[in-house]
């Protein structure tokens, strides 16, 4: 795209900053939305929590994205804990979807970040963009969450929602805590491994979000996944044999839910999550086997 300015809620996290090195290293401006008194330029106040955004800082941006939020797997769910997660989503969307509803001109792109947990437990049956709502805590999160971008949408702000699955990256996220137990040789399949992870390499996640902010024609949910899920058994196998370590330990199920309280149903919980209408578009994956994910990561 020509040189743009791109506001980025979440920079710092582990998308965030991917995003933000990709874009600055091809010459466009990146705002970044801070919670502390801006220290530097490019940088814009705001308070989710309170609803607060300083608009004249997003003035002139092209495409803001949205990828501020509260850990999924941080910690144990505890209900307030599930709160922090909720209200860190669904207050920071609709303070800025209100935000760029107000602004004139407006941009031309609003990215939502959302996820693959939309759909909730799906087995081993597929299921793309067209597939509706599961049930239990994070499909009902991702409803809401995408509900709060109503008014830029309505304000006539192109509005994309990234659905994003497992990261496939050392510097956060699920694989972040994966990579140190393999190269340890602790690494294996969880429960019984027959279990769907829908995954990405992190430079497919960056390259599919910048493919949505520069296509004018593209709106509303995307799969950002890679083409083809595999069971947890799959990928651990390729994790042993990309990191060179045996990957014959296994955690069952019961010590899952011992440890993790409620986050392990989400582990233990199978989501075959297909990119259908990220394919249809004509985005190309860099690394669609999760070999290259792996070894792109490393």
């Amino acid at each position: 795209m020509e040189r743009s300015r791109v506001a980025v809620a979440g920079a710092s996290g582990l998308i965030g900053s991917a995003l933000v090195r990709s874009l600055t290293a091809d010459g466009h401006e990146v705002v970044r939305l801070v919670r502390r008194a801006p220290l530097a330029p490019g940088e814009v106040r705001w308070d989710p929590e309170r609803g607060q955004v300083d608009a004249a800082g997003l003035a002139g941006c092209d495409a803001v994205v949205n990828l501020a939020g509260a850990g999924i797997g941080d910690r144990r769910w505890s209900t307030a804990y599930k709160d922090r997660i909720r209200r860190s989503r669904v207050l920071g969307t609709t303070a800025l979807a209100g935000a760029l509803a107000r602004l004139e001109p407006r941009p031309r792109v609003f990215v939502c970040g959302s996820a693959t947990g939309f759909y909730g437990e799906t087995g081993e049956r597929a299921v793309d963009e067209s597939a509706p709502p599961g049930e239990g805590f994070l499909p009902a999160l991702c409803v809401e969450w995408e509900a709060a971008a109503a008014p830029a949408r309505q304000a006539g702000v192109r509005t994309v929602f990234t659905r994003t699955g497992l990261v496939v990256a050392r510097g956060g996220g699920a694989w972040g805590r994966l990579f140190p137990l393999f190269r340890a040789g602790l690494g294996g399949r969880l429960g019984d491994g027959r279990q769907y992870w829908s995954f990405i390499a992190l430079h497919d996640e960056v390259a599919a979000i910048r493919h949505l902010i520069d296509r004018d024609d593209l709106s509303g949910p995307f799969n950002l996944t890679a083409p083809h899920p595999l069971t947890n058994r799959e990928i651990t196998a390729a994790m042993g044999r990309v990191l060179h370590r045996p990957a014959l330990l296994a955690v069952p199920a019961p010590v899952l839910r011992a440890v993790l309280g409620e986050l392990a149903g989400e582990v233990l919980g199978s989501a075959r999550v297909v990119p259908a209408r990220l394919l249809e578009s004509g985005f190309r994956f860099a690394f669609p086997d999760i070999e290259g994910a792996i070894r792109a990561a490393v």
